[in-house]
């Protein structure tokens, strides 16, 4: 079967806009976040001057630091990583303003119908997998989570499928830490929580070869895809 040629920065585009939504969807779902926004949303929800899109820019910062620290250097071109996070957690309160039933101030989160309340998570851990899968395939460097995997996978030549599960255990870990010191109890991080982390290193992974049967990604600016190679 002939693979259809998709620009490598409308992949990107498409997964950062969707990214944002599907992380909103899961908050409002209510039966707890992604393993690896449980942090920021957790820092949201005890500070609540922070956006949870302001909550990422500081975690996501903290990862960045330590991506740099392990690998050993900093160069210019590593902060389009974090332009990205920058323009996903502007793009996730955005999504979270805009629509009434993903906006808390308007819809409490898990107030809905229990049916909504499936169909909001279930569809936004879909998303989101088939999200991380895209940004796996853009030269464009993904949020600094995804950016962390991808970096240190290919610096220490490790299994990048099997690195990204280890990575999400690690965010669980570190989020369940979080709540328990915060509010003496789980809040933000549920079964759903725990549901994401066991199996969404394995759609990513089913998503990804689905993708790589069917697509093929071709950068539109060959020049600046050889400046980001890691």
């Amino acid at each position: 079967m002939k693979k259809i040629r998709i620009p490598s920065e409308a992949a990107y585009l498409f997964a950062l806009v969707l990214m944002a939504l599907s992380v909103a969807m899961t908050a409002s779902a209510d039966f707890g976040v992604s393993m690896i926004v449980a942090p920021a949303y957790i820092l949201s929800l005890k500070f609540s001057f922070l956006t949870f899109g302001q909550s990422e820019y500081i975690v996501q910062a903290l990862l960045f630091i330590v991506f740099c620290i392990l690998v050993k250097r900093v160069r210019l071109v590593y902060f389009v990583s974090f332009l990205t996070a920058l323009i996903y957690g502007g793009v996730l309160d955005l999504w979270r303003s805009i629509i009434p039933i993903l906006n808390p101030s308007v819809t409490a989160p898990g107030s809905m119908e229990l049916w909504l309340r499936i169909t909001l998570f279930t569809a936004g851990m879909v998303m989101t997998a088939l999200t991380v899968a895209l940004f796996f395939r853009s030269y464009i460097y993904p949020q600094v989570y995804d950016f962390f995997v991808k970096g240190i996978s290919a610096h220490f030549s490790l299994n990048r499928d099997k690195f990204k599960i280890i990575f999400d255990f690690s965010c669980l870990a570190v989020a369940c830490a979080m709540t328990l010191l915060f509010f003496g109890r789980f809040n933000g991080v549920g079964i759903g929580t725990v549901i994401m982390t066991c199996i969404n290193g394995l759609l990513i992974g089913m998503f990804g070869k689905l993708i790589d049967r069917c697509f093929i990604f071709v950068p539109l600016f060959p020049k600046l895809e050889e400046k980001m190679r890691l």
